[in-house]
């Protein structure tokens, strides 16, 4: 069965802002504001948002924050400027002022001193004016949090384990760089994490009151700080609203495999720390209730290769301890907790059927309200009166623009707030459809479509099948890295499924994917694929496939599956599962969906792409390889072993390495070579034309 719906997700020619009918460039997606961390003042009257774009020199991405105003009466006004740009870590105080973080140069620093200016922290006044330096550890400010009814602080902070304080940490960092030493130590396990080793310095949270006067913070509390095999990196922290506490996930690591993320409460006068949850499961995102009664949570099931991980909305109360599962009739999994002005009410984001929604639950009732319907929605700041949500939302057809919504209604369609940033519609002629097939075991897998405006039965468009990562994920937005519009301008379809495996279809469509993940996701892509060829306007002889991260595995495990696709591009792509597991940056946690490899290597033999190369040399599919030297969590020897194996076998393709990015593409320059390679690589294998090499290249 085959369905088309949702018209409302279709970019209509009416979207195409001045007229504009040059193709959809990567220079003019890379000319589009890039929005982010939206705030709102505590009053209601100032919305902050970060705004990214391409850095003068373009060779790096840079970030300032702007200030919108709700009501959408005044226009949109910069806040920020700086050489190096701001964090998107931003936070308001009780009186207005604006916390962020920049590596911004301290205009009252010393001439001379050596070094780039650390991401530091600093103090915007509510008035406008200088922003003031706060803090500046030479490890960098990560994040911070702001208490409502006190100028205490939660900060993120990089420094060395045992030291005391700053000015400890900075004698051991001036240490080292005056003796020349790179090298690093360790004698626990993990030792790296995505694109960075732990150490010497790792996260911490501290705690800080902001003086009267215009100094720095001078008082930090440095919890855990001579606690080995401890940190706090990404699961995130929360301040309550009078400053006397934080609770915060404290990630210990209790030799391979065993990891815990436990949420810890730290009273913020003394010190003393009290940990929340039993070891059980793993906890994420921590939001501490308006009054300091409760903290929110996500709690991650551990998992096994038998059963697939699940998550859940949970409120601790502070008081007894009892942990309560919220919107358990919800089969979603719940990001982003946000509460209104009061304990009342908290809300949630999560994937939802190729959306990513909001929604509102009332505590007292239990009651759960899916807020919007469409689009991806993030970034909630309710209105301090309850009535009105701020958010940003974006579509496939469209980047992030800020919105508002009731804070009561059902399915939603958020409307754009007037003297915004940026432009109202983007300049895409491509057409986008919601479309779906009904697998052979009756799950429905859905799918976007993005069509080139010439697309039609008297000139069908070959097709490219995108493969999300994760494999945890969902195609539901607007994508800067893998941009189908830019394909899509070039003349050629994109379909952007979401096989099992897949977010926001609820437990079962991880359940049929789990531990086997050339096994139903592949299938679902197939079938997938099979349908969308069968269209009249689209050219079935013509596809390639192109997928990173789990979307490499997929496309590197499809090259050895069958030979219908004329070209795969795999970028940051697992090949070879028994060695990945110990190169990777994790490897234990793969234990939790493979199995443990030192007992039975089966799990991992049985969906290795590397398995499969008699199959693939068969084939010979051409292939375009893309790695990046700095990603640790797919670590180049991946495409090293891959490209080799291609070679020795005469298999077709293409490297393209870049020694200075990581999992991701970020730099502009690297990601117009990595979209020009690819579309050249596209157009030599779907549309007969040469392969051009960039002159760079």
């Amino acid at each position: 069965m085959f369905y088309i719906a949702c018209d409302t997700c279709m970019a209509q020619p009416s979207a195409i802002i001045h007229g504009m009918t040059e193709p959809f460039s990567i220079d003019r997606m890379l000319s589009l504001p890039r929005l982010s961390a939206l705030r709102l003042s505590p009053d209601g009257q100032r919305l902050v948002v970060a705004v990214g774009g391409v850095a003068p020199d373009g060779k790096k991405m840079s970030t300032a924050l702007w200030q919108v105003d709700p009501s959408g009466g005044v226009p949109a006004r910069r806040l920020t400027r700086s050489t190096a740009g701001e964090g998107a870590g931003t936070a308001f105080l009780g009186d207005g002022s604006l916390l962020f973080t920049s590596s911004r140069p301290d205009p009252d620093a010393k001439p001379g001193k050596d070094g780039k200016p650390p991401h530091a922290l600093w103090l915007l006044p509510a008035d406008g004016g200088e922003p003031r330096l706060l803090l500046a550890p030479e490890g960098g400010v990560s994040g911070v949090a702001a208490a409502r009814d006190a100028r205490v602080l939660a900060i993120g902070a990089s420094l060395f384990r045992s030291a005391g304080d700053l000015a400890e940490d900075a004698r051991r960092g001036q240490a080292r760089k005056d003796s020349g030493v790179d090298a690093l130590l360790f004698d626990d396990y993990p030792i790296r994490h995505w694109d960075h080793y732990l150490g010497p310095r790792v996260e911490h949270v501290l705690s800080a009151a902001i003086p009267d006067g215009d100094g720095p913070i001078q008082d930090l509390r440095n919890f855990d700080a001579d606690a080995a095999g401890i940190t706090f990196e990404d699961g995130g922290f929360d301040i309550s609203a009078d400053g006397s506490f934080i609770v915060a996930v404290r990630r210990v690591f209790n030799g391979v495999p065993e990891t815990f993320d436990d949420l810890v409460r730290y009273d913020t006068a003394t010190g003393d720390a009290r940990q929340l949850t039993p070891r059980n499961a793993s906890y994420a995102g921590p939001a501490i209730s308006p009054d300091g009664s409760h903290v929110a949570a996500v709690r991650w099931s551990w998992s096994s290769p038998q059963d697939a991980e699940q998550a859940a909305l949970v409120l601790i109360n502070l008081a007894t301890g009892d942990i309560q599962t919220l919107a358990d009739d919800v089969d979603r999994r719940p990001e982003h907790l946000t509460w209104g002005p009061d304990a009342s009410v908290l809300y949630f984001t999560a994937d939802d059927e190729g959306h990513h929604s909001a929604y509102r639950v009332d505590l007292a009732s239990g009651a759960v309200t899916r807020l919007t319907a469409s689009g991806c929605v993030t970034d909630l700041c309710p209105a301090p009166d309850g009535a009105t949500v701020y958010a940003l939302r974006a579509t496939v057809s469209n980047p992030a623009r800020i919105v508002s919504f009731n804070a009561h209604q059902a399915d939603q369609t958020p409307v754009e707030l007037g003297q915004s940033i940026g432009e109202r519609g983007i300049a895409v002629a491509s057409r986008v459809e919601r479309i779906g097939i009904t697998a052979a075991d009756g799950t429905r897998v859905g799918a976007w479509l993005v069509l080139p405006e010439t697309a039609s039965p008297a000139s069908p468009a070959p097709l490219v099948v995108f493969v999300h990562g994760g494999p945890l994920g969902s195609w539901n937005g607007w994508h800067w890295r893998w941009n189908p519009h830019i394909l899509a301008s070039r003349g050629f379809a994109v379909v952007m499924p979401d096989p099992a495996l897949s977010t926001g279809y609820g437990q079962h469509m991880l359940d049929r994917g789990w531990g086997q993940w050339g096994g139903t996701p592949y299938t679902d892509l197939m079938s997938m694929t099979d349908a969308v060829v069968a269209r009249p306007d689209i050219d079935g002889t013509r596809t390639a496939l192109m997928g990173g991260s789990y979307g490499g595995y997929m496309a590197n495990w499809v090259a050895g599956q069958t030979n219908r696709f004329r070209a795969i591009v795999t970028h940051a792509s697992l090949w070879e599962l028994v060695g990945f597991h110990g190169t990777t940056d994790h490897g234990p946690s793969w234990e939790l969906e493979m199995g443990d490899p030192y007992v039975d290597e089966g799990g991992y033999r049985r969906y290795s792409p590397r398995e499969n190369l008699a199959a693939m040399a068969a084939a010979k599919t051409p292939m375009l390889v893309i790695h990046g030297e700095l990603d640790h969590r797919v670590p180049i020897s991946e495409a090293l072993i891959l490209w080799t194996d291609m070679r020795r076998l005469g298999i077709p393709g293409k490297f393209l390495y870049f020694p200075d990015e990581n999992h991701w593409i970020l730099k502009p320059q690297n990601a117009r070579l990595w979209y020009g390679t690819v579309l050249s690589f596209l157009d030599e294998h779907l549309a007969g034309k040469p392969f051009e090499r960039d002159p760079l290249l």
